[in-house]
């Protein structure tokens, strides 16, 4: 059972983890008040239409999750006003080697390690989660040759199949492909397409009056999962809108909701 340590949690801002174009990439990393290794860790990805917001966004989720336990990375990426797609992946999965290529000096285990997003943020994890390893998405962002494999993947209010009505905003697409992209490219780009056995166990969160992300989005990824006997979770909010855990009680409810995730599904040695 995870329980809540005593003590600060240590935070270490503008770490860089990797290349993204000619420039370097950073992510904050926090730390729990107490030393460990091989720990359970969280990769943390804002949202913000790909287009906007920063890693600080989820400093919050952060925090709570390290004072549980868990070592968490809030990593940056490119936004789609610096680089087009795949620029985005390519960057979450160096993220993710560099936390594998660094385990030891971090104190996680590289078989624990969870994908945690908000909207574009969820879109990008879920992708982390669907596609290890697959060339198409890794990019030249640093630690060449290190697996992208992940425990288990939080989606909150992701959008799963993009170019439709349970999509985001169309305008934010359209930026983050530098123009109108093909029924191919955002068929690539959509998590719910790689919906098979193997895919890692997925918490889905979601607010039912989300007019940015519509709360289908979830369900239909949800039914997909289980469909092919994924473990997953689907929860819905009631009257909860688009980025409804910026509000201090929700934001609190989704961590307790996660934290119960990650401990069946992203802890060292569980089954999933």
């Amino acid at each position: 059972m995870l329980t809540q340590q005593q003590g600060r949690v240590s935070i270490e801002e503008g770490v860089v983890f990797g290349q993204g174009g000619e420039r370097d990439l950073q992510c904050d990393v926090f730390q729990p008040p107490e030393p460990g290794t091989r720990r359970p860790a969280v990769l943390l990805l804002h949202g913000g239409g790909w287009q906007q917001g920063d890693r600080t966004q989820l400093k919050g989720y952060g925090i709570a999750l390290a004072r549980l336990g868990f070592v968490c990375v809030a990593s940056e990426y490119r936004l789609s006003g610096e680089a087009s797609w795949p620029a985005q992946i390519h960057d979450c999965k160096a993220a993710l080697r560099w936390m594998r290529a660094n385990a030891e000096q971090l104190g996680i285990d590289v078989a624990s390690i969870s994908v945690s997003g908000n909207s574009a943020g969820a879109h990008l994890a879920l992708m982390l989660g669907a596609t290890p390893n697959d060339e198409r998405f890794e990019g030249e962002g640093g630690h060449a040759g290190v697996g992208t494999e992940c425990k288990s993947i939080i989606s909150i209010y992701a959008p799963t199949l993009l170019g439709t009505a349970d999509s985001i905003l169309p305008d934010a697409i359209e930026k983050l492909f530098g123009g109108a992209a093909t029924a191919e490219a955002l068929a690539e780009a959509s998590p719910i397409n790689y919906v098979a056995k193997g895919f890692p166990p997925t918490l889905l969160l979601h607010g039912a009056k989300d007019v940015i992300v519509p709360p289908a989005a979830s369900v239909t990824m949800y039914d997909a999962l289980e469909s092919v006997g994924v473990d997953a979770e689907l929860h819905i909010f009631a009257n909860a809108p688009h980025a409804f855990d910026a509000e201090p009680g929700f934001g609190r409810q989704c961590t307790g909701l996660m934290a119960l995730f990650l401990e069946r599904y992203g802890l060292l040695g569980t089954q999933a």
